[in-house]
């Protein structure tokens, strides 16, 4: 039978109250949850057959339609279906018309180990990125072209903040994402045969010209001031991505893209 749950109307729900909790950074890690907010991630999420401790969802909408085969395959176990108001929805979500549904998610972060164990493994760092939508899009990048995993570092964005969910439109659910102190990972990775490359406007060799064939880690640095020294001095290869046109850079989360699909292409051939 379908795990339902009885109808949830106030905010001030002492289960609401626990749910708009993670909407807080320090709740999210001291829980081990996250909330995905609208049809589109919750129901990237339950294909995927990530955890899911819950679905919350407007009782007085037309959303339980979308979602009627999810609820009637419901196995025991599987996530609780509650029908709640919209005053709760707008509790727990950060969106300014939020859809009607949303979910409480259980973390799942991968084993850093099983990186080192990867042949050939294509891996994009991010250090210091601080922006949720970059670091989102970089995740939806990272999944697109088969990559084997995303590192956060320090002064990343944190990956469970919803606006990063969000950006990464449902590909955090197809791609590991981990976080790591990366003057310690990085030079693991080194000594596991990795080669650790990154870009630079300073640099002569193109990214075209670059093999990323081999086992590869991507280093991309803060929007505004790039790699940190400590994690710079670990950078084996800097390569410039050619502009034939007129523009001073790129955003970090579009470097990251054109590299990653280069190595889908390299890769591919």
């Amino acid at each position: 039978m379908p795990n339902f749950e009885g109808y949830i109307s106030s905010a001030s729900n002492p289960r609401v109250k626990e749910w708009a909790k993670l909407l807080d950074r320090k709740h999210r890690q001291r829980e081990g949850k996250f909330l995905l907010e609208g049809v589109h991630l919750v129901k990237e999420a339950l294909d995927s057959g990530w955890p899911l401790e819950l679905v919350a969802f407007d009782e007085g909408s037309e959303v339980g339609a979308l979602f009627e085969e999810y609820v009637v395959g419901n196995e025991s176990g599987g996530p609780s279906w509650i029908p709640v108001s919209p005053d709760v929805i707008a509790k727990c979500t950060e969106t300014e018309t939020p859809q009607p549904i949303f979910a409480v998610a259980k973390k799942r972060p991968p084993n850093s180990k099983s990186l080192f164990e990867t042949e050939r493994a294509l891996v994009a760092v991010l250090d210091g990125v601080q922006d949720p939508g970059n670091v989102g899009t970089i995740v939806r990048s990272a999944a697109a072209c088969g990559a084997s995993a995303v590192v956060l570092g320090k002064g990343t964005a944190d990956l469970y903040n919803p606006k990063t969910i969000r950006a990464t439109m449902g590909a955090v659910f197809h791609v590991p994402v981990l976080e790591a102190d990366l003057t310690e990972l990085l030079p693991e990775a080194k000594s596991s045969g990795a080669a650790v490359a990154g870009t630079s406007l300073q640099a002569t060799q193109s990214c075209y010209d670059y093999d990323f064939r081999r086992n590869v880690w991507l280093v991309f640095g803060n929007e505004g001031s790039g790699l940190s020294t400590e994690v710079s001095r670990l950078v084996d290869h800097q390569m410039i991505i050619p502009m034939t046109g007129r523009a001073e850079s790129l955003n970090v989360a579009m470097a990251a893209t054109v590299l990653l699909f280069e190595a889908q292409r390299q890769r591919m051939i």
